[in-house]
């Protein structure tokens, strides 16, 4: 187990798939953050365009059913899209967070720490491994 220190390990991934966590955690932390934020701006701009596509649509009915059907059709792809980005956002923000308050790395729900392979691979994870398919089995 990692100490309260080097919560969420180094991160150096191994040719074996596992995970070296002898580097410095902090280093390992400070870059999982910069990725977050910078898929934070990437997702920001995307939710303003989809949101300006969405205000665009907003103008008057089609007279002619088939383009009103084509156009309700654009309007929840654009929905779906606007809602997706604002939940990984909404998830992308709270792992910041975790981060600053020192945080990151702890299951929100046991307590234990994230595994740091999952870490690597979804930095804005809030459950270890075993949480995670725990409440996936619960929303089933």
């Amino acid at each position: 187990m990692l100490t309260r220190t080097d919560r969420a390990g180094a991160g150096r991934a191994t040719r074996g798939g596992g995970f070296d966590i002898s580097g410095n955690a902090d280093d390992w932390k400070a870059a999982l953050g910069e990725r977050l934020r910078a898929r934070d701006r990437v997702l920001s701009e995307r939710l303003g365009r989809v949101e300006a596509d969405r205000r665009k649509t907003d103008g008057p009915v089609d007279p002619d059913f088939e383009e009103q059907a084509v156009e309700r059709e654009n309007d929840e792809v654009l929905d779906a899209l606007g809602e997706a980005e604002r939940s990984e956002l909404t998830s992308i923000r709270r792992a910041l967070e975790r981060l600053d308050a020192g945080d990151f790395g702890v299951c929100d729900a046991c307590g234990e720490d994230v595994e740091p392979g999952r870490l690597e691979a979804l930095p804005e994870a809030a459950y270890c491994l075993a949480c995670a398919e725990a409440n996936e089995a619960r929303e089933r």
